[in-house]
């Protein structure tokens, strides 16, 4: 952040020089009342209200997972969807979302990071079906498993 400190009064006469600093992030301004202001471009706002959502959600996941038991729906809260992974998963999507939160800062966008949250979403949602949920987790057993042939009137 820039030592510049610009004044309510200046907003007139140096209004370019405040918004030329607010695109780099840098733009200070000292209100009257001597609170201090800053304005800088949304997406940065975004990038910050995101990381810190989702950096807050993996503190409180990973403090649970230093417990022996699961975690409860009411203890997860906003994460409540993950209630469905037992604790190797819930692990390795601590695991993957502190890198995902780690290359969304380094990148100073947060793509990685909702590409990481809604797949996990989605295979969360899956795994709240019964029938889905014993397809996916249930063993592999080749005798299960036809060769299909094609169909008479195919080429």
């Amino acid at each position: 952040m820039s030592d510049l400190i610009f004044q309510p009064t200046d907003l007139a006469s140096k209004r370019t020089e405040f918004l030329d600093a607010a695109r780099r992030g840098e733009a200070r301004l000292r209100d009257k009342d001597g609170t201090s202001l800053v304005m800088l471009p949304e997406s940065k706002l975004r990038l910050l209200e995101t990381l810190t959502k989702w950096g807050g959600a993996y503190m409180r996941l990973a403090s649970l997972l230093r417990r022996p038991e699961l975690p409860r729906a009411s203890e997860l809260g906003d994460l409540a969807w993950l209630r469905s992974f037992g604790r190797e998963d819930l692990q390795e999507f601590a695991d993957e979302l502190h890198d995902s939160l780690v290359a969304a800062e380094a990148d100073g966008d947060t793509a990685v990071l909702d590409e990481c949250v809604n797949a996990w979403r989605i295979t969360a949602r899956q795994l709240e079906d019964p029938l889905r949920r014993s397809v996916l987790l249930g063993a592999h057993d080749p005798e299960n498993y036809v060769e299909v042939s094609p169909p008479d009137d195919a080429p």
